[in-house]
């Protein structure tokens, strides 16, 4: 009996603890153009590569938020455009009595890094469906972006008003 006392006081306890989890990762779009093909099919040389990678966070919810990863990839031969592609992996993540001042180096960091190997992956199988070899997406360090996106947010409002010098908020990206 004293085991079954102690369960339910386990359990109120419990709802307040700190809870990070993912609901769901999802491929929001993706996108893949040719406009050179066929003629540039018979360029031989090796392409030039260019990826971009941006984050955007939409609060969908008092816990949920949308973290989406967003990439485009643009290879070049001789200057013509040989393929490019675009990719916008998401997820829902809930965050439950987590403080604050944690959530956003959360989504700057945590939720990316979390998104990254599926945007890879689904970047990768695109080009290759597409009878090029597959170009897979350097690692990124999520953690230096958001230090150097903090610091970059903190010299603007710094500029701004030396009132919210003090801030720790990033501006991610809509």
């Amino acid at each position: 009996m004293t085991e079954q006392s102690s369960t339910p006081g386990a359990a109120s306890t419990d709802s307040k603890a700190p809870a990070f989890s993912i609901q769901r990762i999802f491929l929001k779009d993706l996108s893949l153009e040719q406009p050179n093909a066929p003629e540039i099919f018979l360029v031989v040389a090796e392409p030039q590569v260019q990826v971009e990678v941006d984050i955007a966070v939409n609060r969908i919810g008092e816990e949920l938020f949308e973290v989406a990863l967003s990439s485009t990839m643009t290879a070049r031969v001789e200057g013509k455009v040989l393929f490019l592609v675009e990719a916008n992996q998401a997820g829902i993540f809930e965050f439950r009595n987590i403080p604050a001042e944690q959530i956003d180096p959360m989504l700057g960091i945590t939720c990316p890094t979390i998104l990254y190997p599926y945007l890879r992956s689904n970047m990768a199988d695109v080009i290759s469906r597409a009878g090029f070899q597959p170009i897979h997406l350097n690692e990124i360090n999520f953690h230096g972006m958001y230090e150097h996106r903090l610091m970059q947010a903190q010299q603007a409002s710094g500029e701004k008003s030396d009132d919210g010098a003090d801030e720790s908020k990033i501006i991610l990206p809509n």
